[in-house]
C-alpha cells in the first residue's frame, strides 16, 4: 500500500514540475539565451576596445615622431583624428599639438590651447596641471606676473608635484616686472623645500645673485647721488 501511495506522489509531484516548465520553462530558455549573448558582446566590446586602444597609440607615437622631425602639419593631422579615439589619446593629443605650436614659434596659439586643456573639467587633474605649468612657461614671455600667477600658484602648495616648477616661473616672473620682493619670496620657499630638484635650486640661486647685485647697485647709486 505505501509503495502505491509513493507512486501516487511521485506523479503529482512530475505533473507539477511539467506544469512549472510548461508556464515559465520559455522563460527561463530565455534568459539563458540573455546570458550568453550577453557575456559574448561584453567580451568582444572588450575585445574592440583593446585593439581601438592599441591603434590610438601607435597613431600617436607615429605623431610625436613626426613632431620631433618637425613635420608638424602631418603630425596636426593625426593628432586631429585622434580627438574621436578612446582613453587618454584625445587629451594627449591635444596636449602634444600646443606643444608644437609652441615649438613652431605660436606662442600666442599655444597658450589658447594649452589655457583651454588646463581649463577642461572633463581632464584628468595631473593632465590639467601639465597644461597649466606649459601654459605659465610661455605667459612668462608674453604676459604680466598677475596672468602668470592665475595659471600657476594653485600648483604652489606644500605637496604639489609641480610646486617648483610654479615657484621658480613665479619668481622669474615676478622679476621680470620688476618685484624682486615677491621674486625673493618664490625663492625663499624654494630654499626652503628640501624636495626641491637640484637643477631648480641652482637657478633660482643665480637669480636671488641677481637680485642682491640690482639692489647692492640702486644702494651704490642713491648713496652716490645723495653725495
Amino acid at each position: 500500500m505505501s509503495d502505491i501511495f509513493r507512486e501516487v506522489d511521485e506523479d503529482i509531484r512530475q505533473e507539477k514540475y511539467r506544469r512549472l516548465w510548461d508556464r515559465f520553462g520559455p522563460w527561463v530558455i530565455g534568459v539563458a539565451v540573455l546570458i550568453v549573448i550577453g557575456t559574448g558582446g561584453y567580451r568582444g566590446w572588450l575585445y574592440w576596445q583593446e585593439q581601438q586602444s592599441q591603434s590610438a597609440g601607435d597613431r600617436f607615437f607615429e605623431a610625436v615622431r613626426l613632431s620631433e622631425d618637425q613635420n608638424y602639419q602631418e603630425a596636426a593631422a593625426i593628432y586631429g583624428e585622434l580627438e574621436g579615439s578612446i582613453g587618454g589619446y584625445p587629451a594627449l593629443a591635444k596636449l602634444r599639438q600646443a606643444t608644437d605650436l609652441a615649438n613652431a614659434g605660436k606662442g600666442a596659439e599655444a597658450l589658447a590651447e594649452f589655457d583651454a586643456l588646463s581649463n577642461d573639467s572633463s581632464q584628468m587633474d595631473a593632465l590639467r596641471d601639465v597644461a597649466a605649468l606649459r601654459a605659465g612657461y610661455l605667459a612668462v614671455d608674453l604676459e604680466d606676473y598677475t596672468a602668470v600667477a592665475d595659471r600657476v600658484e594653485r600648483l604652489t602648495g606644500d605637496t604639489g608635484p609641480f610646486r617648483a616648477a610654479a615657484r621658480e616661473l613665479l619668481a622669474l616672473s615676478a622679476w621680470k616686472n620688476g618685484d624682486t620682493a615677491t621674486a625673493q619670496k618664490w625663492i625663499t620657499a624654494l630654499e626652503e623645500d628640501q624636495q626641491t630638484p637640484v637643477d631648480v635650486s641652482r637657478r633660482v640661486t643665480l637669480l636671488a645673485d641677481v637680485i642682491r647685485a640690482g639692489e647692492g647697485g640702486a644702494a651704490t647709486d642713491g648713496e652716490g647721488s645723495n653725495q
